[in-house]
């Protein structure tokens, strides 16, 4: 039965790209006294291909700047002006007029997020956040931007009672009728999003004995099954997202969508902050931009591509706290890379992640609940950076000696076309790997393939993955 199931699935499918994308953006922070201008930051933005970014705040230099330049833009209204938002709608109009109405539309502003992890802000401004929300979307009415202008407002994960396993995630209690009810069924009404700052570091930090690093770096590791539900998860970042979705949902809040605002790694930290380094920062960061733009959704909503900010742009030296807190950066204030990753698709055909000696190889937990469904399904596609003689070499051994099913690649067959080594590559490549079962190492091919956790597009009628029995 095993072999049969494969086989009709992959003469009937056939991958060689992939579905529709997420999109990646960065986070424009400026706490540092040694950055370029706003004028540069925008050229620095463009010549990446960096088409969305977030600020924290609405300085005129910045969002002039951005007039023009195509990239979308989300700003901020700061915590310390959310009362008065709430308290006065005049207060509102007037600060959506001269940071908003002003600049639009040659500065695209898509968003703006009232305040910033308020949760958690020593001020307590909690409960006077709804109402801001509210007068600030007023605004966006008076001026009749409010169709093309979402309002949100982004929560830290500290705002769950229960991230674990992600089936459980709950809002902390004390929170859902003053603000979570209120505030999602302000954002179903008006067709915005939960905005949301993940960041698996943290959860990594502090239990690096019990999380493997590979689970948080989007590396390929054995999954972790949620007992819940049965879910596979492969990477602790969708992890997280799925505990808000499943708060949401626990809340009758299905239909809200979400957009991580925030998610990063940092290069550098102090001796006690585990994993802050250049290597696994270049890991996360490279490693969730190809898991965004290459589709998909998480396990618990596989449909709903992935917008993602990624924190942040440049290290800010006037930051306070631990080391890492200076050193989130994708790029140095004098515009170099602190590492190299990709920020578009064109940019992942020649990405690959280059793991560190010191951090391969480590253990993952992996509970497993006996007689559940388990879903989130892994495949395996060609690298196609690798060289032409090496990727030949990697097809010949899976179509010979490794034994996987070749035969809808041949001249005339289902899968022949598109006629390139690439696409033939990871048929064969992925053939081989589910034959094996999806083990650790069965998609190597000495450097020629890489997995991927989401489906490749089909060209042709389509079996369900869950189809494959394995």
């Amino acid at each position: 039965m095993e072999n049969r199931a494969i086989s009709f699935f992959f003469t009937v499918v056939c991958f060689f790209a992939f579905a529709d994308a997420g999109s990646v953006g960065v986070n424009y922070g400026r706490i540092a006294n040694n950055l370029p201008s706003a004028v540069k930051v925008v050229k620095l933005l463009k010549s990446q291909g960096i088409e969305r970014v977030k600020v924290f705040d609405t300085d005129p230099a910045v969002l002039k700047a951005l007039g023009g330049s195509g990239i979308k833009v989300t700003v901020d209204l700061p915590n310390e002006l959310l009362i008065s938002a709430a308290k006065r709608q005049s207060f509102a109009n007037a600060w959506v007029q001269k940071n908003v109405a002003d600049y639009y539309p040659a500065t695209q502003i898509e968003a703006i997020a009232v305040g910033n992890e308020v949760f958690v802000d020593p001020h307590n401004t909690t409960l006077f956040l709804v109402p801001a929300l509210k007068n600030i979307h007023g605004a966006l009415v008076k001026y009749n931007l409010h169709s093309d202008i979402k309002v949100s407002s982004p929560i830290a994960l500290s705002a769950l009672q229960s991230s674990y396993p992600s089936s459980a995630g709950s809002f902390r209690p004390e929170l859902i009728e003053p603000v979570f009810k209120p505030m999602l069924e302000f954002l179903r009404q008006t067709g915005s999003y939960l905005m949301v700052n993940a960041y698996p570091f943290f959860a990594y930090e502090a239990n690096s004995d019990v999380i493997s690093l590979d689970y948080a770096l989007f590396r390929e590791n054995p999954g972790v099954v949620d007992a819940g539900n049965g879910l596979r998860y492969f990477n602790l970042f969708d992890a997280q997202i799925d505990a808000v979705f499943a708060a949401m949902s626990a809340l009758k809040f299905d239909d809200i969508k979400m957009v991580v605002t925030e998610t990063g790694w940092p290069s550098k930290g102090d001796e006690n902050e585990i994993g802050a380094s250049v290597d696994n920062a270049a890991a996360y960061n490279g490693n969730l931009v190809r898991r965004v733009l290459t589709g998909g959704g998480t396990p618990l909503r596989p449909k709903a591509d992935l917008v993602v900010y990624l924190f942040a742009l440049f290290n800010e030296n006037k930051k306070t706290g631990p080391s890492s807190e200076r050193n989130y950066g994708l790029f140095y204030p004098n515009e170099e890379k602190v590492y190299d990753i990709p920020f578009t698709v064109q940019g992942l055909k020649s990405y690959r992640d280059v793991r560190s000696p010191v951090t391969g190889g480590e253990r993952v937990s992996t509970p497993v609940t006996k007689g559940g469904s388990v879903s989130g399904h892994t495949w395996c596609v060609a690298n196609g950076e690798t060289g032409k003689e090496r990727l030949q070499a990697a097809l010949d051994y899976a179509c010979g000696e490794g034994e996987a099913d070749c035969h809808p690649i041949q001249p005339g067959a289902t899968c022949y076309d598109p006629n390139t080594l690439v696409a033939h590559a990871s048929f064969a490549f992925n053939s081989y790997y589910q034959k094996k079962g999806r083990v650790i190492g069965t998609c190597d091919f000495q450097g020629a393939a890489y997995v991927v956790t989401q489906p490749p597009k089909d060209l042709g009628s389509v079996s369900s993955p869950q189809d494959i029995d394995i």
